[in-house]
């Protein structure tokens, strides 16, 4: 009697649970198919945001680290610091010859009023000796005019002549004296240009002595977060060298969603996303999508496949999604570029 109750009561708890089974596997399946009627989804999805490299400008040897891995940072705030004693002594050599340089200066202007005065004798001197020429000159046509009348000797007019030639040579070495002095003021004034052009190439070297100074101390060029810190103190480092990565807190974040192909069909800029990501689960996330890959991230590859080698078989591609995330910034705050992601694509609102 017993038993046959109990095996009742056993049959009527299998059909209660293949009733519950059931009806389990209809909600599933409902549940499944109107995702997939009203989604488009992929677990393909990473969280990202910019990573700008922190570079030093400068080559030498690191003296000072004054950041943690993952530490905040303020804009501003000193990084890393290279030893500038090298810096220094260029500096002050750059700063010795820029003196140097303009030491001339005093020399070439002294120079220059010295020969300006030089001038100034040289053309009272060719003055004088252009005054006595003419002198001569008239003295020299009133004894030609004497001697034609027999009024003079052969011999006085002899020296006239030798007085007039003497007279003309001494006006003309006048003149070219003053050419010469003319030309050496010229040359005076072509240094002191050339070392007026010097010395602003020297203060520009002494300028870029000054800004390798600076560049020896790497400050954070925004606020953010740094990222793990791979350098020591005392390594050589090169110009242009990365020393870590920030994130800067107040740019945006945005999800890449690499979905397939044959599900892009409908997308279009401006359609609504919801968002799962794996280190917060259950917590929803919203978007929209900002814009489609041009290509499919199969030829973004160092070897992009080439289908015409003879071996072709066809595999669904992906193409990148661009999603930007919206909602509160203390809510986006807390996700970090590289974290997986769960997107579904809302196809019928």
């Amino acid at each position: 009697m017993n038993k046959n109750r109990t095996d009742k009561i056993i049959v009527l708890m299998t059909q209660w649970l293949g009733i519950v089974l059931l009806a389990a596997l209809i909600l599933w399946g409902g549940i499944y198919f109107w995702k997939g009627y009203r989604y488009q989804r992929t677990n393909d999805a990473q969280i990202d945001a910019y990573l700008s490299p922190v570079n030093v400008k400068v080559g030498g040897y690191i003296s000072k680290i004054y950041y943690k891995d993952n530490q905040q940072v303020k804009k501003g705030d000193t990084l890393v610091v290279i030893e500038l004693d090298e810096y220094r002594l260029k500096r002050d050599a750059a700063l010795a010859e820029l003196m140097s340089s303009r030491a001339k200066l005093p020399i070439f202007r002294a120079n220059e009023e010295t020969q300006g005065r030089s001038i100034e004798v040289i053309r009272a001197q060719l003055s004088g000796a252009e005054a006595k020429m003419e002198q001569q000159q008239r003295e020299y046509q009133r004894y030609k005019n004497l001697l034609a009348e027999e009024s003079t000797t052969q011999q006085k007019f002899d020296n006239v002549t030798a007085s007039l030639a003497i007279n003309q040579s001494d006006y003309q070495q006048a003149k070219a004296s003053l050419r010469v002095a003319e030309s050496k003021l010229n040359d005076i004034r072509a240094q002191h240009t050339a070392v007026d052009a010097e010395i602003k190439i020297k203060e520009a070297l002494l300028g870029r002595q000054d800004l390798d100074i600076k560049y020896t101390v790497i400050t954070a060029p925004f606020d953010g977060q740094i990222g793990k810190k791979s350098i020591q103190e005392g390594q050589l480092v090169q110009p242009g060298q990365t020393l870590a990565f920030m994130v800067n807190n107040s740019e945006e974040k945005w999800v890449i969603a690499n979905f397939k192909e044959t599900q892009i069909s409908d997308f279009k800029p401006g359609q609504s996303v919801s968002i799962e990501v794996d280190a917060f689960p259950g917590e929803k996330f919203t978007g929209a999508i900002e814009s489609l890959a041009p290509t499919t991230g199969s030829r973004y590859s160092i070897l992009p496949p080439d289908n015409a080698t003879g071996n072709f078989v066809k595999i669904t591609q992906r193409i990148p999604v661009r999603i930007k995330l919206t909602g509160s910034p203390e809510k986006l705050a807390r996700l970090a570029a590289g974290m997986n992601a769960n997107v579904d694509v809302i196809k019928h609102e």
